[in-house]
């Protein structure tokens, strides 16, 4: 089994800037895709920001320019860095991955959400 535990949430002003971590750990063959997803109250999860083995990264047009992700493969850890915060980014962050336990099976694996709130 494959875990993910995310950190970094919490309350910020506008225009302020909060860095999320996700490391994964267990039985981790390899990982192919590492990524964050946010939620908020009565709307679906939507893709924020992914980044692949290969360093190729994909981005929601609302967060372009403002947040970067990383990802450290040593660590099997994604950062993922936001800057310009506004009240439209408050959710919750789950932070996800495909991956693989051997066996040539990938399997999507999801963390416990971390909270993201903008607010003066």
């Amino acid at each position: 089994q494959v875990q993910l535990v995310e950190s970094g949430g919490g309350l910020v002003q506008p225009g302020g800037s909060l860095r999320l971590s996700c490391a994964a750990s267990g039985s981790i063959f390899s990982i192919k895709t590492m990524g964050w997803y946010r939620q908020t109250p009565g709307k679906q999860r939507e893709l924020v920001a992914r980044i692949t083995d290969g360093g190729g990264t994909t981005y929601a047009d609302s967060v372009k320019g403002r947040f970067t992700i990383s990802r450290d493969n040593a660590k099997n850890t994604a950062y993922l860095q936001m800057n310009t915060l506004k009240p439209e980014d408050t959710a919750v962050y789950y932070c996800y991955s495909v991956a693989s336990e051997g066996g040539g099976q990938w399997s999507a694996y999801w963390g416990q959400g971390t909270q993201v709130t903008v607010s003066s």
